[in-house]
């Protein structure tokens, strides 16, 4: 019976390690699966990126600092306890004569202190740390925007070397069936043999353009997984939306989007918190001028075994320590006592301080300044570009329509043998570059694109492009 019983356990546990393992491939293939937007992978970047941790880290840092400097205005409240052992020469506390012997003493004390004012010190420190967490938080947004911001050029940057290989591969099909083609022409004596000799270098060079293509898709995708924090052979399949650029963008005046951006970019508000906190930094400061009124409060008591139970010689109870219950009651005192600090002189340590965080104030100051200008040139510079990546874009548009055309009759002739395969292999060359060149400008618009639409608040997102789409 327990063989048969054991069979049973063997085999169950068979059934649930092949189980196992059936849903271990599923859910791979699941995951294999998927197909990335961009938004999935700005998601996904925000909710692993170890910068963008990292700022979270710095956010809570914040967050207990302001919290130290509520919980500052409090009264502090101490206890202390000691219990201590002497030998040799002493004070008998009963006699208050020195004598030789053993001695014990405890103490218990419980202190509190208050600051009145200081100088509004508190109150200050409290609204800069206030401050503070605020722009933490603001520059923890920055890094997101920054990750967001790089997630979309990565994921551009696919799709474009996405095309330009799929353009190399077309290419390369094409000159393969030149070859073919150029190969019947020689045999039937049509053409020379050198031509054929031209069109197949063409070809291994459309094959090198080919590799070359699919490295640059590799590392492309390399740069995404790593920001991303994925392994390099971790399979990433991304959506390729219908990009089709048909009408111009009807862009707002860059005024406009610069206001929009001051009033969303969260560098702008960081910097304008750490200059508010800064100015609390001063008041602190300044406050060190300042009287300061505070209050002490304890609550003691003692314990020692040289006290005696009865200081009358004639008692019999004179001898005996007094008990500790009686000495920790009888020996209980209070104290309430308030403090004046007047600062008058302290080798220039306060002065110091002032002019140090003045400067520090036109510093921020200056940093204020610098991030606003520094948006408006990243705006404008934005704005610039689109348009340009725009007119780019249509001129490179007819530029190969123009290249294609030719390209068409140019292959005819050469079919023909009215031209020969270098004159062939240089309007294929030329059509090529256009082509590139087309997918190129029509990137670069969409990614500038996206950085205006992104300064105004809005979601980073290619779904919308659709509309670009339409005549």
């Amino acid at each position: 019976m327990k063989t048969h019983s054991n069979n049973n356990g063997e085999r169950f546990l068979k059934f649930l390690l092949v189980f196992s393992m059936i849903l271990l491939l599923l859910s791979g293939g699941l995951m294999a699966q998927k197909v990335w937007t961009l938004e999935d992978c700005i998601n996904y970047a925000l909710e692993h990126n170890i910068r963008v941790k990292q700022s979270y880290l710095d956010v809570e840092t914040s967050e207990i600092n302001e919290l130290e400097s509520k919980l500052n205005f409090l009264p502090s409240l101490n206890g202390q306890a000691s219990h201590s052992y002497g030998w040799g020469r002493s004070i008998d506390l009963a006699t208050y004569e020195y004598v030789d012997q053993q001695t014990q003493q405890s103490y218990f004390d419980v202190s509190s202190s208050l600051m009145l004012f200081n100088g509004f010190q508190k109150v200050n420190t409290m609204k800069q740390r206030r401050n503070e967490y605020l722009a933490a938080k603001y520059n923890s947004d920055k890094i997101k925007n920054d990750i967001a911001l790089g997630v979309a050029g990565y994921y551009l940057q696919i799709l474009f070397n996405q095309e330009l290989l799929s353009n190399a591969r077309r290419q390369k099909e094409i000159s393969e069936q030149q070859v073919s083609r150029t190969s019947k022409l020689v045999e039937a004596g049509t053409l020379a043999r050198g031509s054929l000799l031209e069109i197949q270098a063409q070809f291994a060079n459309e094959e090198v353009s080919v590799v070359q293509a699919e490295n640059q898709l590799n590392l492309a995708y390399l740069d995404l997984l790593q920001l991303l924090e994925l392994e390099a052979e971790t399979e990433l399949d991304i959506e390729n939306p219908n990009l089709v650029i048909k009408k111009a963008p009807e862009l707002l005046p860059v005024n406009y989007i610069y206001n929009a951006a001051l009033d969303v970019m969260p560098e702008i508000k960081s910097a304008e918190l750490n200059y508010k906190g800064t100015e609390r930094a001063l008041a602190v400061a300044k406050g060190n001028r300042s009287p300061s009124i505070s209050m002490n409060a304890g609550f003691g008591t003692n314990y020692s075994d040289q006290i005696r139970a009865s200081n009358d010689f004639n008692d019999p109870l004179y001898n005996d320590t007094k008990p500790f219950g009686d000495q920790i009651r009888d020996n209980k005192n209070t104290t309430l006592s308030f403090r004046l600090s007047i600062p008058i002189f302290n080798g220039y340590q306060i002065s110091s301080y002032i002019n140090r965080t003045k400067i520090n104030l036109l510093n921020a100051d200056y940093n204020l300044q610098l991030t606003k200008n520094t948006l408006r040139k990243n705006v404008e510079m934005a704005y610039t570009d689109a348009l340009a990546a725009y007119k780019s874009y249509q001129a490179r548009e007819k530029s190969l329509t123009s290249l294609n055309e030719s390209f068409k009759y140019t292959e005819q002739k050469f079919n023909v043998g009215m031209v020969n395969a270098l004159e062939y292999n240089t309007a294929k060359n030329q059509l090529n570059n256009a082509d590139s060149d087309l997918l190129s400008a029509k990137y670069d618009f969409i990614f500038k694109l996206k950085i205006l639409e992104f300064y105004l608040g809005k979601t980073l997102t290619l779904a919308d492009m659709e509309e670009y789409s339409n005549e």
